[in-house]
C-alpha cells in the first residue's frame, strides 16, 4: 500500500506545472484590493503588464510588481526562457490569515479591527509563435 502512494506522489511531481511562477505570502494588504490590480495585467505581455503596474496609483501595485519581477527572474534563470516571449498566464490573490486587533471605543467597549493579509501568485506562460 505504501508503494502505491509513493508512486502516486512521484507521478504528481512529474506532472507538476512546469511554468515559471512566483508567490508572495502574508502580504499585508487585503486580497480584494490586490485582485483589482491583478485583473489589469492578466493575459498581458510581461513588459506591458509591468508598464501598467508602474502607472497604477494603487497600493497593491507595488507588491504585484515585485512578484511579477520574481516570476520573470525565475523563468530566465531556472527555465532558460526569453523575457520577451513571456505573458501573464495566471494571476490570483488568495486570502491569508487575518490579524485581529482591538480598538477602544466609547463607554468602555472595544471593537475588533481586522488587518487582512493575502497570498499573491503569478504564473507566466510562453507565447508560441506560429509560422
Amino acid at each position: 500500500m505504501a508503494t502505491r502512494e509513493r508512486e502516486k506522489s512521484l507521478k504528481r511531481r512529474e506532472n507538476k506545472d512546469k511554468r515559471p511562477r512566483a508567490v508572495a505570502k502574508y502580504v499585508r494588504i487585503s486580497s480584494r484590493k490586490v485582485k483589482v490590480v491583478i485583473d489589469l495585467i492578466r493575459g498581458k505581455q510581461v513588459g506591458e503588464a509591468r508598464a501598467i503596474l508602474l502607472n497604477t496609483p494603487k497600493a497593491a501595485s507595488e507588491p504585484v510588481i515585485k512578484v511579477l519581477d520574481s516570476a520573470v527572474a525565475n523563468a530566465e534563470n531556472n527555465l532558460d526562457m526569453v523575457k520577451d516571449s513571456l505573458y501573464v498566464a495566471e494571476a490570483y490573490a488568495d486570502q491569508g490569515p487575518t490579524l485581529r486587533r482591538f480598538r477602544p471605543r466609547a463607554q468602555g467597549r472595544a471593537t475588533r479591527i481586522r488587518k487582512r493579509t493575502s497570498h499573491i501568485t503569478i504564473i507566466l506562460g510562453e507565447v508560441k509563435e506560429e509560422v
